[in-house]
């Protein structure tokens, strides 16, 4: 199962180079939907976290007085070429690295699509995932706490039922959309409460 995810995550970092070496440089300084981030940005913040150990990432955390928006920040200045070449042949070198921070494993798909659409959206560009890799992403998601990163509490109460997967989470009033927009949904992305619909949508929209 721990290859089967590493494929997965590999093939996604894979896919968005491969995006990434169609764009012109000029567009890497647009907004990402990562609030507050590039798109330039976000391709660091990838590097930084396909880098990061488990013992790397406490050792950050502690320099960054357990402010995680801090060590991000520290982690994007570190990785972030002084070009987007730069920055896009160093997320070539982490393509198929299997470090990982103290986390479910899942979370390294959740990193990839996730981020991977804050760069794709504002450039134009699309992808059809895999539904495994979307559904586990989604699922971890749903049973995270926020204060890990993740939705539990947002998605209590609600039933998240996926369109294109058999993926249904939840019991409450329905939130009805594809496994993307759901996964953008619960990770915060404004984007993903439009394509979705439901008498819970109004959960999710806060």
């Amino acid at each position: 199962m721990t290859n089967s995810i590493w494929t997965l995550v590999h093939a996604e970092r894979a896919a968005l180079i491969d995006d990434l070496a169609q764009v012109d440089a000029a567009l890497w300084d647009k907004p990402s939907l990562c609030a507050g981030w590039s798109v330039h940005d976000v391709v660091a913040h990838l590097i930084d976290s396909a880098r990061t150990t488990r013992i790397g990432f406490v050792t950050g955390l502690v320099r960054a007085r357990f402010d995680f928006d801090r060590q991000n920040a520290r982690g994007v200045s570190r990785q972030r070429g002084a070009s987007p070449e730069e920055t896009l042949a160093r997320l070539r070198q982490v393509m198929t690295r299997t470090s990982t921070p103290p986390a479910p494993l899942d979370s390294r798909l959740v990193e990839e699509i996730v981020h991977g659409e804050d760069i794709r959206r504002p450039l134009g560009l699309t992808r059809s995932y895999p539904h495994e890799a979307v559904a586990r992403a989604l699922r971890l998601q749903a049973r995270t706490p926020a204060s890990f990163g993740g939705a539990k509490e947002l998605v209590a109460g609600v039933r998240l039922t996926a369109t294109d997967t058999d993926v249904v989470i939840g019991e409450g009033p329905e939130v009805r959309g594809s496994a993307l927009s759901l996964l953008l949904a619960v990770s915060g992305r404004q984007v993903g409460l439009a394509e979705l619909s439901g008498a819970g949508l109004a959960a999710l929209a806060v």
